[in-house]
């Protein structure tokens, strides 16, 4: 069973949720991110906003590896620094354009 985090905007929260689901039916364990229960981002504090960043962060350190959402193949600049921090960890990091191929 692999460990897996879920990286990816929260504009794909659908499809986040549907291959979490799929993955996990198939074994893995699946780690999504946390979404906003607020209207918008900036209803957030610098410091709630800051622990939610360092949770998922430290939901990474825990996986095997992490499964970029990339519907289109759009991955915004917080998700190109997950998978940095992730490559600096040496962990697996899979795409969802390459598991629907």
């Amino acid at each position: 069973m692999k460990i897996i985090t879920v990286c990816g905007s929260l504009r794909f929260k659908k499809e986040i949720m549907e291959i979490s689901e799929k993955m996990e039916l198939r074994g893995s364990c699946m780690l999504p991110p946390i979404y906003p229960t607020k209207p918008d981002k900036d209803a957030y504090t610098e410091d709630e906003a800051l622990m939610l960043d360092k949770m998922h962060i430290e939901k990474i350190k825990l996986s095997d590896a992490i499964l970029v959402v990339n519907v289109d193949n759009y991955i915004g600049s917080s998700t190109k620094s997950e998978i940095e921090f992730a490559k600096s960890l040496n962990k697996e990091i899979i795409y969802y354009t390459e598991l629907i191929k």
